[in-house]
């Protein structure tokens, strides 16, 4: 009777526990749910941020000691824009740059120097706090100049487009995947401008973010021909056409106005390089010849 009453015991404790363990664990038990909320189950480790998120959070800080007003942060942010740096984060990660740049600036002089040479420390503080600004506008040229040499070949795809029937929207919108690989910078402009007349943008307001988003002449005046052409009803493959051509002139002219350029820049290493080899080749055994033949009677009459 010891037995059987043991053996039930030990039965009935293996089927709770049991019985226990499986609405634990069970996904839809309300027991192993409660479990889970009370901090049974271990939380999960939560994901790292990005390297860039890293970044703008160290810089951050640094962003909010530099007091800038309102009209320097819309500048800056139509230079960032203008250079390809489209996100607002980009603002934030730039004005810390300058920040960053100045006290290292300032700091490697200090190190060095202490206060010694006010002067320099200034100087150094200045030229840091402006690195940022020159590359940004280095980037800004260059993006602004493989633009403007893309633009006549994408205005003859959308001459050829509307011609074959397309509308200007849609036009545009073959051009930008087609210059994908050619010109990126000016397929990634005509991809925004399509995206902005999808989202229900007139297409007047959509070309006027097209010329303020790049900042280059050529397609500021390329918008107002295509607002005007819109405005008036006018033929838009005829006036691109006209346009197109007008650019390649302009392109032409450009290469010819650096070329007549460069008679004037090669002054400066023909007078440094060129000249004192040349003076050396054609004077050189003139002067020794003439060292020869005095030598000996300067010597005699002494």
């Amino acid at each position: 009777m010891a037995l059987a009453l043991s053996i039930f015991v030990f039965l009935t404790i293996v089927v709770i526990v049991f019985a226990f363990g499986a609405a634990t664990v069970a996904p839809s038990s309300v027991l192993g749910s409660r479990l889970r909320e009370i901090g049974w189950q271990r939380p999960k480790a939560q994901a790292k941020p990005a390297i860039r998120e890293r970044i703008q959070q160290a810089l951050d800080p640094l962003s909010r000691a530099l007091p800038v007003s309102p009209t320097d942060v819309s500048q800056t942010r139509a230079w960032l824009i203008q250079a390809g740096y489209r996100n607002a984060q980009h603002v934030t990660i730039y004005r810390g740059l300058r920040v960053l740049f100045a006290a290292l600036g300032f700091f490697s002089v200090f190190l060095f120097t202490g206060f010694d040479s006010p002067l320099l420390l200034c100087g150094m503080l200045a030229f840091g706090f402006f690195i940022p600004r020159f590359l940004l506008k280095k980037k800004l040229k260059e993006r602004q100049r493989r633009i403007r040499l893309g633009l006549p070949d994408g205005l003859d795809l959308t001459v050829i487009c509307v011609e074959a029937g397309l509308s200007l929207d849609q036009a545009m919108m073959r051009v930008g995947q087609d210059l994908s690989h050619a010109h990126p910078e000016l397929s990634a402009e005509f991809h925004l401008f399509d995206l902005e007349t999808r989202a229900g943008k007139p297409r007047v307001e959509a070309l006027r973010n097209l010329a303020e988003r790049t900042g280059v002449d050529d397609l500021r005046s390329l918008v107002g021909t295509l607002i005007q052409t819109d405005r008036f009803g006018t033929s838009v493959a005829q006036a691109l056409r006209v346009h197109s051509d007008s650019l390649r002139t302009e392109r032409r002219q450009r290469a010819e106005e650096q070329a007549a350029k460069t008679t004037v820049k090669m002054i400066i290493p023909l007078v440094l390089f060129v000249m004192p080899s040349l003076i050396f080749v054609t004077v050189g055994p003139a002067v020794i010849q003439l060292m020869h033949i005095f030598l000996p009677v300067a010597g005699g009459k002494r």
